[in-house]
């Protein structure tokens, strides 16, 4: 068994000189190294020498800065270039590694023996299979199986890797190496419903909000909320894609109940289609039913009326190391036409995934929005204490939320009083700032107003968060007491999952039908639009309320861009008239 003071030790050492491989004369510099064993995780001895790991490579990607320039170019309402997204080949050029890059990279894989497979649409990905023994070889690392003391499971990891320095400037990542994360879908188990409603009092009309909506929430509710149409969708190229993973199934027939429920205007036959990744499945036995699978399906179908909506199940099988998600994206940038939206309700906190993996992982994002993908997440449940309710000293920013290229969704809840309905944020909505990275020129502004006025310049809270870093939320919705169908079964959820599927993904899916309809191009990448001055003035604002956590209040929501709410919820009638005069 390999000590952990021994582990620590090695990386110290290796962080402080040079290595020479002891295999072939190859100087190794360390690469990526944390320095204590995260919370949570446990070391249970070295990995045996014969276990096969899968590993994955990430070459440096030619001009991902040029890509970036254009992602903007073609998301910034003020540019002539407004929505003229990007083609796969386009993309690809600036994301392909140069053909040094795989030279030195192929080279010496091959010196020890190897041979790597590439893996991503743009070749700048690769896989290997490598030994426990050749890879603490090859990379200057010890291997080591540690356990999720959470769920019990084990992983392979090593607290620090190298690689040598004729590479750097090449390669960029070699993974799982330092990751320890445990993806999380962000909605607890169902919940019994307050009470027993019927169909009739579930349809009301769209301009009011009854009380009732703040005990159990249904697409009506929704409708009259934000005021999201019922008409349906007419343009079939216009495609919302739902995420799911960890063998979260989405039942048919639990589907049919909920629209027969709550849309019966809606064709009995409105379902969704199918699409694996990973060898994923979509078991439709009632006791495989999942409550994040049904909640987001019934709910996206429910309410982006006539939208043709995919369920995207990523099975176990995964290649990534990091819960399918790379796997899923790299999927999507495959086809020549990638949904218009793609929203995910699952994530995990921010620093339990190397710096590395993160950036690269959010350059994908950047690729799909780039051709004209929305990508939504959900920004996790546990106020400022990470993706769920946690201990901590300092506030635990969630994974993706903090990549810039993406929008986080938080969630709100619903106030009655006095025979009035209000939005407030949700105790539970995850929000603060990425410490991986920087605020970006699109909330520079929206940032700095918030620290200055409502944190008294960054003294509220202070040295409990990064200041300078990516802010999340970026918009929120609804996320409490959501009425579901599981496994035949009734009842409510909450969740910033709700959020993101349900307020948000539905709401541009409708808006890029008519935009698509009106022969303009879809939304894309939303966020330069949503923190202008009329994408922000079509959102309703959100002022009061907290995201408690870490043994302090949280942030409060204030008026403008907050770190619980964000620029505030969706109005679908505002939102169009500032899509169209873009």
């Amino acid at each position: 068994m390999v000590s952990l003071s021994f582990l620590r030790l090695t990386a110290l050492v290796f962080a402080c000189t040079g290595i020479v491989s002891p295999t072939l004369a190859y100087i190794l510099q360390v690469h990526e190294a944390r320095e204590r064993i995260p919370a949570g995780f446990s070391l249970h001895g070295a990995a045996s020498p014969d276990t096969v790991l899968d590993l994955r490579i990430a070459l440096v990607q030619s001009d991902f800065a040029g890509l970036e320039e254009r992602l903007y170019d073609v998301s910034t309402p003020s540019s002539t270039n407004y929505g003229k997204h990007l083609s796969k080949a386009e993309v690809e050029q600036y994301v392909a590694p140069k053909p040094e890059s795989v030279t030195a990279v192929n080279a010496w894989l091959a010196n020890n023996g190897l041979r790597a497979t590439p893996i991503s649409p743009a070749g700048d990905w690769i896989a290997v299979q490598v030994p426990v023994n050749k890879a603490n070889e090859l990379l200057g690392a010890h291997f080591s199986v540690f356990n999720d003391e959470k769920t019990g499971h084990q992983v392979i990891r090593t607290l620090s890797y190298s690689i040598p320095a004729e590479l750097k400037g090449h390669l960029d990542l070699v993974h799982p190496t330092t990751t320890f994360a445990d993806i999380q879908p962000l909605v607890p188990v169902i919940s019994p419903r307050h009470k027993s409603r019927t169909q009739a009092d579930s349809n009301f009309a769209a301009d009011t909000v009854p009380a009732s909506c703040d005990e159990e929430a249904t697409p009506a509710c929704l409708q009259a909320l934000y005021g999201i149409p019922s008409t349906p969708a007419t343009q079939s190229s216009n495609v919302l894609a739902v995420s799911g993973f960890i063998d979260q199934f989405a039942n048919q027939v639990d589907l049919q109940t909920f629209l027969k429920r709550f849309r019966p205007d809606m064709p009995p036959s409105t379902t969704f289609t199918l699409q694996t990744v990973d060898s994923g499945q979509n078991d439709q036995d009632p006791s495989e039913a999942g409550v994040e699978a049904n909640l987001d399906t019934s709910y996206t179908v429910g309410l982006a009326t006539g939208v043709p909506t995919r369920f995207i199940s990523v099975g176990d099988n995964t290649q990534d190391g990091i819960f399918g998600f790379l796997d899923i994206i790299h999927f999507l940038s495959g086809e020549t036409t990638p949904p218009h939206v793609l929203t995910t309700s699952y994530g995990a906190n921010e620093d339990e995934i190397s710096v590395n993996l993160v950036q690269n992982l959010c350059k994908t994002y950047a690729q799909l929005g780039a051709r004209g993908t929305s990508i939504l997440f959900s920004s996790g449940d546990g106020g400022v204490s990470g993706s769920q309710a946690s201990g901590c000293s300092t506030f635990v920013p969630t994974f993706p939320s903090g990549c810039p290229f993406l929008t986080s969704v938080g969630a709100t809840q619903l106030i009655a009083a006095s025979g009035l309905v209000t939005e407030t944020a949700a105790s539970f909505s995850s929000g603060g700032f990425s410490n991986y990275f920087p605020t970006p020129a699109y909330q520079q502004t929206a940032v700095d107003t918030y620290i200055v006025k409502t944190l008294e310049g960054g003294t509220v809270n202070k040295g409990m968060f990064n200041a300078s870093g990516r802010g999340f939320p970026d918009v929120s919705a609804l996320g409490v007491n959501f009425v579901i169908d599981v496994g035949g079964d009734t009842g409510t959820v909450d969740g910033t999952s709700a959020s993101s599927p349900l307020g948000e993904a539905a709401v541009i899916a409708l808006l890029n039908d008519r935009l698509v309809a009106e022969g303009k191009p879809p939304l894309g990448f939303l966020n330069p639009l949503l923190y202008s001055e009329p994408g922000a003035s079509a959102l309703n604002d959100v002022t009061t309320g907290t995201n408690p956590g870490c043994s302090s209040a949280g942030f409060p929501a204030a008026q403008g861009w907050d770190p619980v709410t964000g620029l505030g919820t969706p109005n679908f009638s505002k939102l169009l008239a500032a899509a169209l005069a873009v």
